[in-house]
């Protein structure tokens, strides 16, 4: 038994260390950051390797496509947390395109709170479990398949509502 836990040892020490190799190699991101953030002002993407890319960048609909628009309620769960509840118009989550080339209309939103991104949402209700410390208020911005946040003649789309009282 002692030289199977010893062999065990080995493994993982090697296999630890090749992993670690392999992924500086090829450039991987081990940071554990979610580059999906949208365009929030506290969100300071420079400070953590951000300059590849730009979380700023806005999508405006094309002439003639209806913009989207969004309204959102938050009220406390009768359990724990809060409801969030998102209302659209001229816009369709899609899921399955997460990541491909902006199509008019369609996408997901981002949900966040305290310039923190809480999720990616694919629909019309989400459960907030825990908020972070502070947090006052919860903003939902709506997102092309590439994540870029939607526009509106320039003014980016995005709903702040500020938290409910919650009893329990």
């Amino acid at each position: 038994m002692p030289k199977a836990l010893i062999m065990l040892v080995i493994g993982l020490f090697f296999g630890t260390g090749l992993g670690f190799v392999l992924s500086a190699s090829t450039a991987a991101d081990i940071s554990g950051h979610d580059h999906d953030a949208g365009d929030l002002a506290a969100h300071d993407h420079a400070a953590h390797g951000g300059e590849a890319h730009d979380h700023g960048e806005l999508y405006d609909s094309p002439e003639g496509v209806p913009a989207p628009t969004v309204s959102a309620t938050l009220e406390p769960d009768p359990v724990s947390g809060w409801n969030l509840h998102l209302t659209t118009t001229n816009f369709a989550y899609a899921p399955q395109a997460a990541g491909a080339e902006a199509v008019p209309g369609e996408g997901h939103a981002h949900i966040y709170s305290a310039g923190i991104k809480l999720a990616r949402v694919y629909g019309n209700w989400f459960h907030i479990d825990r908020l972070p410390d502070g947090a006052d208020s919860v903003t939902v911005t709506l997102n092309a398949n590439d994540h870029r946040q939607y526009a509106v003649e320039g003014n980016p789309l995005s709903v702040t509502v500020p938290m409910p009282t919650q009893d329990n």
